[in-house]
């Protein structure tokens, strides 16, 4: 059964478990949704994420949003809050019922919060506003039970590939065209990078939280786990981690193909990467964005491949964005609530002036067109929106084909449910002294690991 089935899984089970105490523990219960709709009723909605005040175009760009909305909708009020989602902060907030009526989440929170009845079933409603068909099915299963309940609005979407310097690979004789697709595969070429070029053939996130999110991703990518269903428990202590940590083991001490720097951020890894310093790493498709625009990279140096692969295909870590509506909005609330979302969210995919403004306003400020990635939107929608900027595409989608074929293969595994963050920190060090200390015992450093992140998930 795969992860995501899983999750699903358990997600019905807690919830038949947790429907007689669903406010125990300071949750708040759902509001009665089964009352009848009156879209043309006054209603009231709150919207979080509101641009702080120190980025004063994203405040007018905003509010001239709220406007267009309320102006096509007079009978819903929209009052706005720059609440926004902070992984130390939120569940204090759902506890607290400080919510506003719709704000981003993180894709960590739903399979938690919908056992635990802190989000309203919007099923019903999605399809008053007409929004379900806009939506990709993959990327929706993180909001729903096992009955195909639907508990939130997925907006944004990545998942994880291999980004990789493409002129590195043919000064290392490599076909830039055939990015690695098995991590046998990545020790191999990194090898002939290093060897033919001085270059780190391969380098690896290790800090800031980012050396548990990659460790995370090679376990996923070797058929493993890193928590229980239910998020209570670590599960890294096995075979498919251990193994991922082995790989890095080898590459950085015999092999020799990570280069000298084992300190890496998300921006620091990609400076380097830009820089021609490194051969291969990790990353989703939106590196090519920062390390273009920001890092001076050549488009046609940069290449992403799918997510290697052992003894599966097992699938890729995914992550993203979710539209959640307070649990206590009434039904009309929910409506209006959705209203907004579509029109703030969608609108700039299913209308064709939008989409195509926007596509100039991209290329105008130097931004990106047409760069793949992870969609929430269903396939029909997303290649109409394609279709329509077509035109406008400033972006060498030929030099994602390895990606963009593993996004139709590959499963969508969702980072770990419970405290995702504190287990990246706690996992962290033991990347990091894989890479730094010769004789790093894997086993005792995972095992050790493993109980710090166990006491964490059972408070």
């Amino acid at each position: 059964m795969t992860r995501t089935a899983r999750c699903v899984a358990t997600l019905a089970s807690a919830a038949l478990l947790l429907t007689a105490a669903a406010c125990a523990d300071g949750t708040t219960p759902a509001a009665d949704s089964s009352s009848a709709v009156d879209q043309n009723a006054p209603v009231t909605i709150t919207v979080g994420n509101k641009p702080k005040p120190d980025k004063p175009a994203d405040v007018a760009t905003f509010e001239k949003k709220v406007k267009e909305f309320t102006t096509a909708n007079p009978n819903i009020t929209v009052k706005t809050t720059e609440t926004e989602w902070d992984a130390q902060t939120f569940q204090a907030q759902v506890a607290g019922g400080s919510l506003p009526t719709v704000m981003s989440i993180s894709f960590t929170e739903p399979l938690n919060m919908i056992p635990n009845k802190q989000l309203p079933d919007i099923t019903d409603e999605l399809k008053l506003v007409d929004l379900t068909k806009v939506l990709n099915p993959e990327t929706l299963k993180m909001v729903q039970d096992d009955q195909g309940r639907i508990y939130g609005v997925p907006i944004d979407a990545f998942s994880v590939g291999i980004a990789y310097n493409r002129a590195l690979f043919k000064q290392a004789g490599l076909d830039p065209d055939k990015p690695p697709t098995t991590w046998d595969e990545v020790r191999q070429y990194a090898q002939q990078i290093t060897e033919k070029t001085g270059k780190a053939g391969y380098s690896q996130l290790t800090k800031d939280n980012t050396g548990g999110w990659m460790l995370t991703t090679m376990t996923y990518s070797m058929g493993g786990t890193v928590q229980s269903d239910d998020g209570k428990k670590s599960t890294f202590n096995d075979a498919p981690t251990k193994k991922a940590l082995q790989v890095l083991k080898d590459m950085r001490w015999t092999d020799n193909t990570m280069g000298t720097n084992f300190l890496y951020n998300q921006e620091e890894v990609r400076q380097d990467f830009a820089a021609g310093k490194i051969g291969m790493v990790l990353q989703a498709p939106d590196a090519y964005d920062m390390s273009v625009k920001n890092f001076g990279m050549k488009p046609a140096d940069f290449g992403e491949g799918a997510l290697p692969q052992d003894g599966g295909p097992h699938g890729t870590l995914t992550g993203g964005s979710i539209k959640m509506i307070n649990p206590k909005s009434t039904s009309n609330e929910i409506v209006a609530a959705l209203k907004w979302i579509k029109f703030y969210e969608f609108d700039k995919y299913t209308n064709q002036d939008v989409a195509v403004q926007n596509a100039k306003d991209s290329i105008a400020d130097k931004g990106f067109v047409g760069r793949p990635g992870i969609t929430p939107l269903s396939q029909e929608t997303y290649d109409q929106y394609n279709e329509w900027r077509k035109p406008y595409n400033n972006v060498p989608i030929d030099q994602f084909k390895g990606y963009v074929e593993s996004t139709k293969s590959l499963k969508l595994l969702a980072e770990p449910s419970n405290k995702a963050q504190e287990v990246y920190a706690l996992l962290d060090p033991v990347v990091q002294q894989v890479l730094t200390k010769k004789d790093a015992d894997i086993d005792k450093l995972l095992a050790d690991a493993a109980s710090k992140i166990d006491a964490r998930l059972a408070r």
